[in-house]
């Protein structure tokens, strides 16, 4: 699953178009409801990230309404509700043109940058996302 970047610092809303295929299903033609959380967690998370660098998922609930379909292109969509001191709450949803297949609501806590760079492998996969972060450049990866 890649969710495209935020174009800037600092936004309180986000969405990207999105497309599950058959790596994804669950039954037949559906997608998995992990992986729909998983999505909504990182259109909530992106959001939360390029609001205040880092931040973490402290919790987050969601609400599956319909079945979500394998290749069909839908959106998924996040929005900042409330900053509390290092918390974020950021609400998601993921749309089918005007049916809300599923929601979250979430908190995402802002944490130093050491937080990541525990190990040496955490050291090195977080120098290249920080590079990634700060120039653009995808291939920073």
């Amino acid at each position: 699953m890649h969710l495209r970047r935020p174009e800037r610092e600092g936004l309180r809303e986000y969405e990207s178009n999105l497309e599950f295929d058959e790596r994804h299903q669950a039954a037949p033609g559906l997608v998995h409801g992990g992986l729909v959380a998983a999505a909504l967690d990182e259109a909530c998370g992106l959001l939360a990230t390029w609001f205040r660098f880092p931040t973490v998922t402290g919790r987050l609930f969601v609400h599956f309404r319909r079945p979500v379909p394998i290749n069909t292109e839908l959106l998924i969509r996040s929005q900042v509700e409330d900053e509390r001191g290092r918390r974020i709450h950021i609400a998601g949803e993921l749309v089918d043109g005007d049916d809300i297949l599923a929601h979250a609501r979430g908190a995402f806590v802002h944490v130093p940058f050491e937080h990541f760079l525990s190990t040496p492998e955490g050291r090195a996969a977080g120098e290249r996302w920080r590079r990634r972060l700060t120039t653009g450049d995808d291939a920073a990866e």
